[in-house]
């Protein structure tokens, strides 16, 4: 595929696959903004291997920006906070950082569904030590409900060193690739300025926090960790779960 092409190119995997155009572009890049509105941790390993070869740090790194959905009690705390500010758009940062613990327990309960497979396994490490490398910088954007979809990439090319697309693909196997969805290549160098200035502005907001830290010890608390645990804590934890009856119970009564 030609990355210097007059009119652009609709992928909706179902007759044109999103994930491979994603990878192709990637593989020619050496740094990326991504902005989505869900995140799989299961699915960064489809994509993983051409953040790999980047050098990492400022400039040379992919930056993946999630304005994942909160719960709606938490939707509803949100939208009661901003409309509380002097400019109807502000929330306080006990409300940033309560969402912020809300969205990282949805990120370890994503580990808690389906059968965990090798690949699953060692695709979790590679994210754990991308983001330690600062290969991969993620954050959370808190100041209100953001649902876009957006990739931007760059490469070393004087003649066409900037790739885009824009849709509706959030970054999971889903989005990348199962379900149909609908995104365009941005080819236009105007066009994709102005996105990576919106990218930009809302990287830099006060409430976009950093969450790479917490994706981290999830991982390392989860099945995927590089040493297992203890056989005895693994009897400590079923005992625990088979005991939730009798703990109930004594609340109860």
């Amino acid at each position: 595929m030609g990355w210097v092409k007059l009119m652009p190119q609709i992928f909706d995997n179902i007759e044109t696959g999103f994930l491979p155009a994603l990878q192709e572009a990637m593989a020619v890049c050496e740094r990326a903004d991504f902005c989505v509105g869900y995140f799989n941790l299961r699915g960064w390993r489809h994509i993983d291997a051409h953040v790999e070869r980047w050098a990492g740090g400022d400039g040379k790194c992919c930056r993946l920006l999630i304005g994942m959905n909160p719960p709606t009690e938490d939707r509803l705390l949100q939208r009661q906070a901003s409309s509380a500010g002097a400019h109807g758009d502000e929330i306080d940062n006990a409300t940033a950082q309560r969402l912020k613990r809300k969205l990282a327990e949805q990120f370890r309960n994503q580990l808690t569904f389906g059968r965990p497979t090798d690949a699953d396994e060692a695709g979790l490490r590679r994210l754990a030590g991308q983001i330690r490398s600062g290969k991969l910088q993620v954050k959370l954007f808190l100041r209100h409900p953001l649902h876009a979809k957006l990739y931007l990439l760059q490469r070393p090319d004087s003649i066409s060193p900037k790739i885009g697309f824009l849709g509706s693909s959030n970054l999971t196997m889903a989005g990348l690739s199962k379900q149909g969805e609908l995104n365009i290549d941005i080819t236009d160098h105007d066009a994709w300025d102005k996105l990576a200035r919106w990218f930009e502005d809302r990287w830099k907001d006060n409430f976009c926090v950093d969450i790479s830290e917490q994706l981290i010890a999830i991982i390392e608390e989860s099945w995927a960790r590089e040493i297992a645990p203890p056989p005895y804590h693994i009897y400590l934890k079923m005992a625990w779960h088979l005991g939730a009856d009798v703990r109930l119970g004594d609340e109860e009564y």
